[in-house]
């Protein structure tokens, strides 16, 4: 009993240590996390062109699908935001007006969004955007790198489990590695239906309220839903202060603005954690508490990667008698 406590005591201790250790290496293990789960959710791809193809050649055709996958993400992002700067661009004197005017009502009310200082606030959000673009560069270019290197070298990985740890051992690891891939993809599943449904919802609803550019909002939704918490923030943004230029003197950017809310928090807190705690057997509640703690530790990356994290740790709970209670704490499906 005394051993069990003191390894409890003990685990209490690692674990925020652990967490302090990854958020200061952040520039070299958020990278190799983010890969890892790349190459995890593309190997089915490996797979099925290794049974046409040599070893090195659907290695490139893994990385040209992965390749034109991710373009087709920036471009369709890239033409949404620039469909709605230019639809901002032609009615900017509007939206000049409008603004002065929910600046106005904000100082009657004593809200802090104040004239001057709050444009000039805006304009450095902006600013703040474009300097970190450099930067989020640099990052996606080393994590494109790291996947390109790892994605061939997962055969040879494999045999060197099984020269290490002999038959037996070697078997376990994979059965871990290979659930945790699997359990990967079913998240990144679960994640591309409910941003569909985001995506389908705030299209349709904009085309009920008649505003503009329906199609745009409905993509930038599905788009953005794949970052937790700022992508569905920025969702709600352009949508809501374009109805304010499109409906001035009315309420309906007020409606339009409520039911955009009500679709993002349906679908981030009530749809999103049933199914996905559903698709990687982890409680609701983990998967709240794992989008906090990761995006505490990492930021917006660590929000992305926070539930293949999360079932990692699980599954390796899994295996060792001493740390199997934690796996059936967090598991949602026991």
């Amino acid at each position: 009993m005394g051993g069990r406590v003191r390894n409890g005591w003990l685990a209490l201790i690692a674990v925020p240590l652990v967490l302090l250790a990854l958020r200061a290496s952040y520039a070299v293990t958020m990278p190799i996390a983010v890969a890892a789960v790349v190459i995890a959710a593309v190997w089915p791809v490996e797979v099925w062109l290794r049974r046409v193809l040599p070893e090195r050649v659907s290695s490139l055709g893994t990385i040209l699908v992965l390749l034109v996958t991710t373009l087709g993400f920036i471009a369709a992002l890239y033409f949404s935001a620039a469909q709605v700067v230019q639809a901002f661009a032609r009615r900017w004197a509007e939206f000049e007006s409008a603004y002065e005017s929910a600046t106005a009502w904000a100082d009657r009310w004593g809200l802090p969004l104040g004239g001057k200082e709050g444009y000039a606030r805006l304009i450095a959000v902006g600013q703040d955007l474009l300097g970190n673009a450099y930067t989020i560069s640099v990052y996606l270019a080393f994590i494109a790198l790291l996947v390109v290197l790892g994605l061939p070298e997962i055969p040879t990985l494999r045999r060197k489990l099984q020269e290490a740890f002999g038959a037996d051992k070697r078997s376990e690891v994979a059965y871990a590695a290979d659930e945790i891939a699997g359990k990967i993809r079913g998240y990144l599943a679960t994640t591309t239906l409910t941003s569909i449904i985001t995506g389908v919802a705030s299209a349709l609803w904009a085309l009920a309220m008649g505003l503009d550019l329906a199609l745009v909002w409905g993509t930038l939704n599905f788009l953005l839903n794949y970052i937790p918490v700022v992508g569905n923030l920025v969702g709600i943004v352009p949508p809501s202060l374009y109805a304010v230029v499109q409906f001035p003197d009315s309420v309906l950017p007020i409606v339009i603005f409520v039911g955009f809310g009500a679709i993002q928090f349906t679908v981030s807190n009530v749809i999103y954690p049933v199914l996905q705690g559903r698709s990687v057997s982890l409680s609701p509640v983990v998967v709240v508490v794992a989008l906090a703690v990761w995006g505490w530790v990492w930021g917006v990356a660590g929000m992305l990667v926070a539930i293949p994290l999360t079932v990692a740790f699980v599954i390796v709970c899994e295996q060792f008698p001493r740390t199997r209670w934690i796996a059936i704490l967090m598991s949602g499906s026991r």
